[in-house]
């Protein structure tokens, strides 16, 4: 996991990376077998996130799972500040060219719903983050190429792909 601040390293220069820009939803208390209709209240707020994908025969966990491939911030948005965080639109630019363009209600899985059946399976403490999953429009990245996460209501992140 990193910070905007920092690059993006593509750990396999012969296989394809692609970017997936999605609502980070961080944990504020501890969670464990929380009912969908009590969800939002273990929310401590939403942050931008980008989950990077390398491509290829890996487990599909594996294959996020490299040094630099979750990217999130800059900044959280409490979830007071969110009406509904099932609405929000998202989207990711590279090299300032519009590669996704969607809104959460289109998610398989809804806030509420990734937090009961993660809490079902292990408990969530506080600080711990979901990522909820992207929309349609994955694409690849390569070195040099500049990403720009936007969701409404919580602003926007700007992050390189080292060279």
């Amino acid at each position: 996991m990193i910070g905007c601040s920092e690059e993006i390293r593509i750990p396999f220069a012969d296989r394809r990376t692609d970017h997936e820009v999605e609502l980070a939803v961080v944990i504020g208390r501890k969670a464990k077998r929380v009912p969908r209709e009590e969800a939002l209240d273990y929310v401590f707020g939403y942050t931008i996130g980008l989950d990077m994908t390398v491509r290829g025969p890996e487990f599909p966990t594996f294959r996020n799972s490299p040094d630099t491939f979750c990217v999130l911030g800059p900044w959280i948005a409490t979830k007071d500040e969110i009406a509904d965080p099932n609405v929000l639109d998202l989207s990711i630019r590279v090299n300032q060219e519009v590669k996704q363009a969607s809104n959460t209600k289109y998610l398989i899985f809804d806030v509420q719903r990734l937090i009961e059946y993660a809490s079902a399976i292990y408990t969530l403490n506080p600080g711990g983050v979901i990522v909820t999953g992207t929309p349609a429009g994955v694409g690849p990245v390569a070195p040099g190429d500049v990403l720009e996460g936007r969701i409404s209501e919580i602003g926007a992140m700007t992050v390189y792909v080292a060279r």
